[in-house]
């Protein structure tokens, strides 16, 4: 039997919590053990909760989802965060990687997708909006990244587009048939070339630069 999977929801929209609760709660395996209508009330429940995943809107009063973002992860709480967000902005989509957020979900089709969203984040992956994931991540830039990765490896570059395609170690190993160490070396040689510095910091690069990769 499946574990079932402990989350907080926070949002100041008391309709829209009740929505998302009853969503999750009828697909069975979920357990909402606590809810919360601004940032600051969220935070205490997941310092006293530690639920396995905290759905946190973007925009609340007293704290916003990502400066709660940030303080779990400062204080290295292994609960895994998923943003709502009604924002297709680029720099805070990176600030909440930079904050280890691992969903980034549209708030208009929220309840659909979140059973799936928590799901693979709880699995410690990344999860991503499809309808947010062409804005955000496949936009073009002005910079090129060809001149900064011409220096990988054949095989190092088809790592930097599974790491885009925001697969895990594992997942890459199976795909290239190789060990699941020689994708983590694959990774550290890749951030070394590139510069890179920071946790993820390489999950950043490929997903900036996703669409010429």
């Amino acid at each position: 039997m499946a574990d079932t999977l402990s989350v907080v929801i926070a949002d100041d929209h008391p309709i829209f919590r009740a929505g998302v609760r009853q969503s999750l709660e009828k697909a069975g395996g979920i357990a909402i053990t606590g809810e919360a209508e601004n940032g600051e009330e969220a935070l205490r429940l997941i310092l006293d909760l530690k639920p396995r995943v905290a759905i946190l809107d973007i925009q609340m009063p007293r704290m916003s989802g990502l400066d709660v973002a940030r303080r779990i992860d400062h204080l290295r709480i292994p609960t895994k965060v998923i943003l709502l967000t009604m924002l297709d902005d680029r720099r805070v989509f990176l600030e909440a990687i930079d904050a280890g957020v691992k969903g980034y979900v549209l708030k208009d089709t929220a309840i659909p997708e979140l059973r799936k969203a928590i799901s693979v984040v709880a699995e410690d992956r990344h999860y991503i909006s499809p309808s947010l994931a062409g804005i955000l991540v496949e936009r073009k830039s002005a910079s090129s990244p060809s001149s900064e990765v011409e220096d990988l490896t054949p095989a190092e570059l088809r790592v930097l587009k599974l790491i885009a395609e925001l697969k895990t170690n594992q997942e890459i190993a199976e795909e290239l048939f190789v060990s699941k160490r020689t994708v983590e070396n694959h990774k550290v040689n890749i951030s070394h070339k590139l510069g890179l510095d920071g946790a993820n910091a390489l999950l950043k690069f490929a997903l900036t630069h996703r669409s010429k990769l």
